[in-house]
């Protein structure tokens, strides 16, 4: 009988074990489960706050990420608006809030540099929310959204296969130069490694490809999937690049065709360059984008600032040959002096001229166009060319004596200033042999 009991009271006690080292293990699952809830909530709660910080201070520019709001993060009614004497429009050269000057060290070696003939310029200011821009086609969906109380806009793609946009430009020439801003919101690591924006040129004015060459720029997150280029005939080629983290901080995206070769920036960082890109015997005379395998509503793609402009090869020439040069691809962050670090590829060819001729003198002029007061311009004007005399000195060492700035404000136009197209002619910078 004590053996019978001791028997027993052994089973129970093995059972009993048994069962707290399921129950434990259970408990070990569960708590597992919730510290990977925990972590995942986490990254997307750090997620949407960098979003909602980027986004405030993308479509409200001037501002520093968090301004304009109260304690809670809500918007402020009535704030948010430029203050950059051009009544409230975004101003194509005024990009996103001051850089970080580590930004523009990054960017000194940034080699492309925009066209010097505007062709086409669309920042929507001149079309209504909710209205698909009258200067651009489509065969799907799509509209102008903005966010809060910003006024500047952006053009929301709708994802689907052979959803194409094309803008009403002008044929583009054989070489010329593109750019961009893109934002995207709703990203995560559950986005479709297939999720692309695919952005290139073709010959057919239909919402076909025809003949092309396109680069897919991918919106996944959970892997680096890099760039997909295609031609239509021997590039389907994958290059590596990983831009996550730029896809999350609305990049802004350049594009450079001269002739055959075609090459393409995120940001300050060069992903493509493909010397035969552009098919042989094929004349691509349109810019297409066609937005692919994001989810609908939650995954969002925008895109604004569109910029096509003629030639982009090398202003470095047209400077020692005829002793000066203009452009409109200095930027400055709205109501500043604040160069944006996309432009840096234009200083630096003017500072690598400085360089070789050692014996030139440049002035150098800014510009505006008619908006706001004049006086107001005027001082602008000079303050950004003065600016971009002091990246001269301080970032590629240039001689101060050896340069000098002044302002012309608005009283010397290139282009109509009644139109967003002419306005942006007008807002540039000239460096002019002294």
């Amino acid at each position: 009988m004590k053996k019978l009991v001791l028997i027993t009271s052994a089973l129970l006690m093995w059972g009993m074990q048994t069962g707290e080292a399921q129950v434990f293990k259970k408990l070990k699952k569960r708590a597992e489960r919730a510290a990977e809830r925990t972590v995942e909530r986490r990254v997307e709660k750090e997620t949407s706050k960098k979003t909602d910080q980027v986004l405030d201070s993308i479509l409200e520019p001037g501002k520093k990420p968090g301004e304009g709001k109260g304690g809670n993060g809500s918007p402020i009614p009535g704030g948010g608006k430029p203050t950059d004497g051009s009544n409230g429009q975004k101003d194509p050269n005024l990009a996103s809030p001051d850089p970080d000057p580590e930004d523009i060290k990054i960017y000194s070696k940034f080699d492309f540099v925009p066209g010097d003939k505007l062709l086409f310029f669309d920042d929507f200011s001149s079309d209504f929310i909710g209205d698909f821009p009258s200067k651009w086609n489509t065969n799907g969906g799509g509209e102008l959204v903005k966010v809060n109380e910003s006024e500047n806009k952006w053009l929301e793609l709708k994802p689907g296969y052979g959803i194409v946009y094309i803008p009403d430009a002008p044929d583009l020439p054989e070489e010329y130069t593109i750019e961009f801003d893109l934002l995207a919101t709703g990203l995560d690591r559950q986005t479709s490694s297939t999720a692309v924006l695919k952005v290139g040129v073709s010959d057919d004015p239909s919402f076909k490809w025809g003949k092309f060459a396109n680069v897919d720029i991918p919106m996944c997150q959970y892997a680096p999937v890099g760039f997909f280029v295609r031609n239509g005939g021997a590039i389907n080629t994958k290059i590596d690049g990983d831009i996550r983290d730029k896809v999350l901080k609305q990049p802004h995206i350049s594009i450079a065709v001269n002739k055959q070769r075609f090459r393409l920036w995120v940001d300050e960082s060069k992903y493509v360059d493909i010397p035969r890109m552009i098919p042989e015997g094929s004349s691509p005379k349109n810019l297409k984008l066609e937005l692919r395998q994001m989810k609908d509503g939650k995954e969002r793609l925008f895109i604004s600032n569109i910029k096509i402009a003629k030639g982009g090869l090398d202003l470095r020439r047209t400077l020692i040959s005829d002793g000066r040069v203009s452009t409109n691809g200095i930027l400055f962050a709205s109501g500043s002096a604040t160069i944006q670090p996309q432009s840096m590829g234009i200083i630096r060819q003017i500072s690598q001229v400085l360089q070789q001729e050692q014996s030139m003198q440049l002035n150098i002029i800014g510009h505006t166009d008619a908006d706001g007061d004049d006086a107001a311009n005027m001082a602008l004007s000079e303050r950004r060319a003065e600016a971009v005399k002091n990246v001269l000195v301080n970032i590629y060492n240039i001689d101060a004596s050896r340069l000098s700035s002044e302002g012309k404000g608005e009283s010397v136009p290139i282009g109509d200033n009644n139109t967003v197209d002419g306005k942006a002619k007008n807002r540039r910078v000239e460096f002019v042999k002294k």
